[in-house]
C-alpha cells in the first residue's frame, strides 16, 4: 500500500472552543443573486409553405439516390453482360483451335 510522505492533519476529535474578538468585524454572509436563467428554447413553428418545402426536398433526395443506386445497379449488370459474353468468346476461340 502507497503511504504518503508529508502526514496529513488529524481532524479534531472534540469540540474546539475559541475565544470571541471584539476587535475583528462580524462578517456579514450575502447569498448571490439568483444567475439570470437562459430562455427556453423557441419551438420551431413551420408554415405550410415550409412544410411543402421539406416534404419536396426530402422527395429530390429520395429521387436522387434512387437514381444513383440503380444507375450502379445497371454498370454492375452491363459489366458482367459484358464479362460473360466475352468469356464465352474466349471459350468457342480455344475450343475450336483445338478441334483442329
Amino acid at each position: 500500500m502507497l503511504r504518503p510522505k508529508i502526514p496529513t492533519n488529524p481532524l479534531p476529535t472534540g469540540i474546539v472552543t475559541g475565544t470571541a474578538r471584539s476587535d475583528v468585524p462580524a462578517v456579514s454572509h450575502q447569498t448571490p443573486a439568483p444567475a439570470p436563467t437562459a430562455p427556453a428554447r423557441p419551438t420551431v413553428q413551420l408554415t405550410p409553405g415550409a412544410v411543402v418545402a421539406v416534404i419536396g426536398g426530402g422527395t429530390a433526395v429520395v429521387l436522387v439516390v434512387g437514381a444513383v443506386l440503380v444507375s450502379m445497379l445497371l454498370a454492375v449488370a452491363v459489366t458482367a453482360a459484358s464479362l460473360a459474353i466475352s468469356a464465352l468468346v474466349v471459350r468457342s476461340l480455344v475450343a475450336s483451335q483445338s478441334h483442329r
